[in-house]
């Protein structure tokens, strides 16, 4: 087979490169030149493990090249699906901006010269299938041609850090279409994922719209939950680890997405949240649940930060604050919506320092802090002559810090854990005071109150 996706992007570059490598024919498009000369030479826009290997295998094999070039890659060279992988940010009331999206559609529509799938992948809402046609088909009335086509929707579940994994082994493939031809086409390009047992399940192109938005937002909902009974068990003298456990062997609820922190970020749950409730908003529905999710989590973004406050009495001027991680999740680089962003400017506002080390993200920080912040090399050289240490991300190579080293490292032996990855008994035996997620605080000295 032979397609195009047109967006090189987080969803679309990885789109591309896995269709490639199962052996389809791609070309993924892009109107900026020096991203795709980038990525000619191998540079990628994005940081995602195991990506830049793939791209230059599938790249040498010439099943995957990168193009400007549009009209190129869809007239007359048997190009059988369009895939729209761009991005639908944000408006400031939280509606999907998509003129991205529907301006691709209109560009596949002046140059379309035979049938094709024009499939959105890109995160839209209900109804989007319907405009995307439209506008092919007002393009299509310009041109005075009648040349058929199909849209269909096929949403994406891949986890930044993951996506790789998501996409060669999903745990289902969603796919809304409208007509047998689209469906056979699209069951043709997912054919090698079949071999393996994955579902592919087809329906309506606006169930297949809102499944996206129900799955992220029913993982946003778990999070805040757990970040709402953390909050009510600091209050009451529990341990929401133990809550974690208890209620996660629970089939019913099971153990994943219910790990308390510090409010979750990235390109899709705040996103495709807000755009949720927007759109219930303008059909004349209010969507309470997701409301009080979206309000949870920002609220959660400034626990970590009142933690602090209270510790230093408020007073954190001149101090310096170590902060280990940097980006929305680990295996990313990607900041969006990061909880990072919220504790950093709330400390400078209050005459703080920051000096923060992150294994992957530390060029984008540079992009959107520039030099607000000072930068270590490694997570120790951040914590020279700190006052205290913030966990914000849980990369793995934070999980088991030498604590003699960072002791002898810091000014003044304080940890806040926002991701709850450090037993708080064990570091207040080494001397640190130690401030959880949903724990009681743990000091030296209340440790050796207990075992009096």
């Amino acid at each position: 087979m032979r397609i195009a996706v047109v967006g090189t992007g987080y969803v679309g570059l990885v789109t591309g490169t896995c269709f490639a490598e199962v052996g389809i024919d791609v070309t993924c498009i892009d109107i900026d030149e020096k991203k795709i000369e980038n990525l000619k030479k191998g540079i990628l826009p994005i940081y995602e493990p195991g990506l830049d290997e793939m791209v230059a295998r599938n790249a040498q094999k010439e099943r995957l090249s990168f193009s400007t070039d549009l009209a190129g890659s869809i007239q007359g060279c048997g190009c059988e699906a369009a895939f729209i992988a761009v991005g639908t940010p944000p408006g400031e009331d939280g509606s999907a901006d998509l003129k991205y999206v529907l301006g691709v559609a209109r560009e596949i529509g002046r140059n379309m010269t035979d049938y094709m799938v024009v499939v959105t992948k890109s995160t839209v809402p209900v109804g989007t299938a319907q405009k995307v046609r439209q506008a092919i088909e007002e393009e299509l009335e310009i041109r005075g041609v009648d040349i058929p086509f199909d849209v269909a929707s096929n949403p994406e579940f891949l986890k930044e850090g993951a996506a790789i994994e998501d996409f060669l082994k999903p745990d289902r493939i969603v796919v809304g279409v409208a007509s047998e031809k689209a469906e056979k086409v699209m069951k043709k390009l997912y054919k090698p994922f079949l071999m393996n047992g994955h579902p592919l399940i087809f329906m309506d192109i606006p169930s297949a719209e809102m499944t996206k938005y129900a799955a992220n937002a029913m993982l946003a909902t778990k999070i805040s939950f757990m970040n709402d009974i953390a909050n009510l068990c600091e209050i009451m003298g529990a341990d929401v680890n133990m809550v974690r456990k208890g209620i996660g062997s629970d089939v019913r609820i099971g153990n994943k997405f219910i790990y308390p922190g510090i409010g979750y970020g990235g390109s899709c749950f705040p996103k495709d949240v807000k755009a949720l409730i927007r759109t219930a908003s303008e059909n004349g529905y209010q969507m309470r649940v997701l409301q009080s999710v979206e309000e949870v989590n920002e609220n959660q973004k400034s626990v970590l930060y009142n933690k602090i406050h209270s510790h230093f009495q408020g007073n954190l001027s001149g101090k310096t604050f170590a902060i280990w991680g940097l980006s929305f999740k680990p295996k990313t680089d990607d900041m969006r919506e990061a909880p990072s962003l919220v504790i950093i400017r709330k400390l400078l506002e209050q005459g703080a320092k920051v000096r923060a080390y992150d294994p992957v993200a530390m060029e984008e920080a540079r992009h959107i802090l520039g030099d607000t912040i000072e930068y270590g090399k490694d997570e120790y050289e951040a914590l020279i002559d700190a006052d205290a240490l913030l966990l914000v991300t849980e990369w793995p190579e934070f999980r088991s810090p030498n604590f003699a080293v960072v002791s002898k490292l810091m000014k003044d032996k304080v940890v806040f854990d926002g991701r709850n990855i450090y037993d708080g008994v064990d570091l207040s035996e080494k001397g640190f005071s130690y401030y959880g997620i949903g724990v009681k605080k743990q000091t030296q000295q209340t440790e050796a109150t207990v075992k009096l």
